[in-house]
C-alpha cells in the first residue's frame, strides 16, 4: 500500500428514503437500476452498490469512479433518463456526499442537491 497517494478516484455516497414497499424498491434496484447502470458504464465505474434499512424505509448508494471524468461520463448517459426519472419519483435524497474532485459540469447538474464535497487529504491505499 502506498501512503498519502491520491489515486483520482471519486467517491459518491448518496443517502435517501423510500416510501413505497420494500419488494418494490428491491425489484427497481436489482432488476432495473442496476443493469441499466451497468450497460452504460464503462470501466470508470468502480462500484454502484445500495444498502438499505428496510425498517426504517432509508438505503445509501455508494457509486465509486476511476476518477472525475468517468463520473461525468456516467452522469451524461444517465441524468434524464426513464430509468433515472423513476429513482427520482421513488427516492427522496437526503444527502449527497461526493469525496474526490469534481468537474465544473457535473457541480452544475448536482447543485440543486446541496451536495457536500470533501477534497482528498491524504491516507493509505
Amino acid at each position: 500500500m502506498d501512503l498519502n497517494n491520491n489515486n483520482q478516484q471519486t467517491t459518491v455516497i448518496i443517502d435517501v428514503s423510500f416510501s413505497e414497499d420494500i419488494d418494490i424498491v428491491k425489484e427497481f434496484i436489482l432488476n432495473e437500476q442496476c443493469p441499466f447502470v451497468n450497460s452504460q458504464a464503462d470501466e470508470g465505474l468502480i462500484k454502484f452498490e445500495w444498502f438499505l434499512d428496510e425498517s426504517n424505509k432509508t438505503g445509501t448508494l455508494i457509486e465509486v469512479f476511476a476518477n472525475p471524468v468517468a463520473w461525468e461520463d456516467l452522469a451524461n448517459k444517465v441524468i434524464g433518463t426513464p430509468v433515472n426519472v423513476k429513482f427520482g419519483e421513488m427516492f427522496n435524497i437526503e444527502g449527497m456526499t461526493v469525496l474526490g474532485k469534481v468537474t465544473d459540469a457535473v457541480k452544475e447538474k448536482i447543485k440543486a442537491m446541496n451536495p457536500i464535497i470533501k477534497n482528498y487529504i491524504g491516507g493509505i491505499n
